[in-house]
C-alpha cells in the first residue's frame, strides 16, 4: 500500500501546524498507521525556522497528552507540492500564499483544515500567537476536531476507526491517493 503523506501549514509553523502535526500523529500511531499516514508541518513563512513550537502550545498539547517537544519549525519549500498528497493551511491567508507558489497542476493537493472537522462550523483555525495560553486550549480544540474527521476520510468511511459517525462527504483511496476536498458548509467562504 502506497503510503498518504500530508502537510499541515501555518505562517510561522510554532503554533497551528505544529500543533496539527502532533495530534495528527498521535492518532495515527494508535490506529498503527504510521507507515500508511505519515504527517509533517510547515510554515509559509521564515520567521522561526529551526525553533521548537510556541511554550503555549507545547503546554497546552502536553496536557492532552501530545508532546510537540520534538519538533522544529520550517518553511514549505517548492518540493513539499511534488511530496505531499494533502497539503492542508490552518487560514485562507497561508493557502493564499500556497496557491501563489504552488504549480498550477498540484493546486489540487492544498486546502484548508477545518473542513474535515466533524462538530464545528468553523472554516479556519484562528491564530493564537498574540493572544491567551487559554486561546492554545480553544486551537487544540478544533484540531482535535479536524483531525479526527480527516482520519474517517482517510479510512474510507467517513468516520474515525470504523465507527458510524457523521459523513464526511469524500473519501480517499489509499491506493491511487485520488483526493477530492469535503464541501465547504452553507456560507463559508470558498
Amino acid at each position: 500500500m502506497k503510503s498518504t503523506q500530508i502537510l499541515f501549514v501555518c505562517m510561522g509553523n510554532i503554533c497551528r501546524s505544529p500543533t496539527a502535526e502532533g495530534v495528527m500523529r498521535k492518532y495515527v500511531e494508535e490506529l498503527g498507521l504510521s507507515e500508511q499516514i505519515i504527517v509533517d508541518s510547515a510554515g509559509t513563512h521564515d520567521y522561526h525556522t529551526g525553533e521548537p513550537p510556541d511554550p503555549r502550545a507545547q503546554a497546552a498539547a502536553l496536557r492532552r497528552g501530545y508532546d510537540l517537544s520534538g519538533l522544529r519549525a520550517r518553511q514549505v519549500v517548492p518540493g513539499d507540492f511534488e511530496r505531499f498528497d494533502l497539503i492542508l493551511a490552518m487560514d485562507f491567508n497561508n493557502l493564499a500564499v500556497l496557491h501563489s507558489w504552488c504549480p498550477e497542476d498540484l493546486k489540487h493537493k492544498t486546502g484548508l483544515l477545518m473542513p474535515y472537522a466533524l462538530n464545528r462550523r468553523a472554516t479556519i483555525v484562528h491564530d493564537p500567537y498574540y493572544r491567551s495560553a487559554r486561546d492554545f486550549d480553544h486551537v487544540l480544540d478544533a484540531i482535535e476536531d479536524a483531525c479526527q474527521g480527516l482520519l474517517g476520510v482517510l479510512l474510507g468511511d467517513g468516520s474515525v476507526d470504523g465507527e458510524p459517525g457523521r459523513q464526511v462527504g469524500t473519501k480517499l483511496n489509499v491506493h491511487s491517493n485520488t483526493w477530492a476536498f469535503p464541501a465547504r458548509a452553507a456560507g463559508s467562504r470558498s
